[in-house]
């Protein structure tokens, strides 16, 4: 089943509900940031690369600022939320359901989440089993990156049963979780993800104060 379209539609709601001035959980973003970040990646070759190549950071970010700061009203970025509901332009290869799948499953349920949960109160959502199982299969192929700046050994384990070896080390940590909850923690939002730790105090220790993500 493919997930990411509908994905995509709860992204936008979200998005739509919170307002162009909302907080999220990336650090100095706004939604109306978020929205314009979510709608350059798909058709702004500079800012796809600036995610991936410390090089182009920087036209990245001054693109994203730029559309941002054109839609603090609330009809310019209903309209620019509508765009990226949309979907990528007609020849971008995202059009092709397996890379649409790899890039944007995960980031589209981190993303939603990022607006959330920056509010006093949130609660997780209720996934059904097949999209925790998506989300778990994506996490895993990435996971060994994610946590590749944490000087121990993780493992991330789901409440039923199923484990992964992330990374090894003499020492390790394991991670408990729900997929969704487990892919906040390894996406830095580790301060907003229900999860529990097993291992030594001070392996956890580290853990907690460990730069994780990209």
């Amino acid at each position: 089943m493919h997930f990411v379209d509908p994905s995509r539609e709860v992204l936008a709601e979200t998005l739509l509900a919170a307002g162009p001035d909302a907080a999220t959980l990336c650090a100095g973003w706004r939604t109306q940031d978020l929205a314009a970040h979510l709608y350059l990646r798909e058709r702004n070759a500079r800012v796809g690369l600036g995610l991936l190549i410390k090089a182009f950071s920087k036209a990245s970010d001054k693109a994203t600022a730029a559309l941002a700061g054109k839609s603090g009203t609330p009809e310019a970025y209903a309209k620019l939320v509508a765009d990226f509901r949309a979907g990528p332009p007609p020849l971008s290869p995202l059009r092709i359901k397996a890379l649409d799948e790899s890039s944007n499953l995960i980031e589209y349920f981190v993303h939603t989440e990022d607006v959330r949960r920056a509010t006093d109160r949130w609660a997780p959502r209720a996934l059904d089993d097949e999209y925790s199982d998506a989300l778990w299969d994506e996490l895993i192929k990435r996971a060994a990156i994610l946590y590749r700046g944490v000087d121990l050994g993780i493992v991330l384990v789901r409440p039923s049963g199923p484990r992964h070896v992330a990374k090894r080390a003499p020492v390790s940590v394991a991670i408990l979780g729900e997929p969704g909850e487990l892919l906040m923690h390894a996406h830095g939002r580790t301060g907003h993800a229900l999860v529990t730790f097993e291992g030594q105090p001070d392996a956890v220790a580290l853990l907690q104060t460990a730069e994780v993500g990209l």
